[in-house]
């Protein structure tokens, strides 16, 4: 008897010390997190079941343009705080943004469409992110190249995302370099610029090099035209371009 007794003494004893720790010493804070989820191209219907259940969760939103992220957010209920988060903006609050989640906020960053840190912003928080040890979680979903490419009917073992091709500084020299690129080839491109761009491709690559320009995918006008790069040059030389604009190109 005398020596259960000094057992549980003991067990007392160390429950006491456990609850005396506890209370000298605070809980150390729990650090927050970034999600970043993508966005539909343009069909709202194409969003996954956990990027809305994320959605819901977090303290608030980072959107690239929040007019345009309130129609989508609103589509389905979700009912958070949002805040700009921008090219124009990113440096500026980039520090304050790590604060809060090392202060413990759940945030998540979406932009108008896609992917975010696919020619949008996202790198340099995410960077910031793993500098300071702050869990970074980016979901799987809508990015614009990937049906383009799927859609080109090119090979698709390997490839180069190339996003925006520089406007002026480095053009050309990029698209020299390119022209000996035996990959397939994937950019981006704005509608007011897609003619320029195939003329240049035309030049450094040549008139008979196999493409697919694919433009307002998932939505009702969804077009891909495919062909030589003067055929499809040719094409929308005439005509009006609409839409965000994915080119994909044959690798020499």
């Amino acid at each position: 008897m005398k020596v259960v007794s000094l057992i549980l003494h003991i067990i007392l004893m160390s429950e006491r010390n456990k609850e005396s720790s506890n209370l000298s010493s605070p809980p150390e804070a729990e650090t927050g997190a970034l999600y970043l989820i993508p966005t539909p191209l343009g069909n709202l219907k194409d969003v996954t079941l956990r990027s809305l259940e994320v959605l819901q969760s977090v303290d608030f939103i980072l959107c690239e343009d929040t007019r345009t992220s309130s129609k989508f957010l609103s589509h389905y209920n979700i009912q958070k705080a949002v805040s700009p988060y921008h090219q124009h903006n990113e440096h500026k609050i980039v520090q304050h943004l790590v604060e809060q989640l090392a202060n413990g906020k759940i945030i998540a960053l979406i932009t108008d469409a896609g992917t975010p840190g696919i020619s949008d912003p996202a790198f340099l928080l995410v960077r910031e992110c793993i500098k300071n040890n702050i869990k970074v979680e980016t979901l799987p979903g809508a990015t614009a190249f990937v049906p383009a490419l799927v859609n080109s009917g090119l090979p698709t073992n390997r490839f180069v995302f190339e996003g925006f091709l520089p406007l002026k500084k480095g053009r050309h020299t990029l698209l020299k370099q390119l022209s000996e690129e035996e990959r397939t080839m994937i950019f981006y491109e704005s509608p007011m610029r897609l003619v320029k761009t195939l003329s240049d491709l035309i030049q450094y690559l040549g008139s008979e090099r196999n493409c697919s320009v694919s433009r307002e995918l998932t939505k009702m006008f969804e077009e891909n035209a495919r062909g030589s790069l003067q055929q499809v040059h040719d094409h929308f030389k005439t005509k009006t371009v609409k839409g965000e604009i994915v080119i994909v190109v044959q690798g020499k």
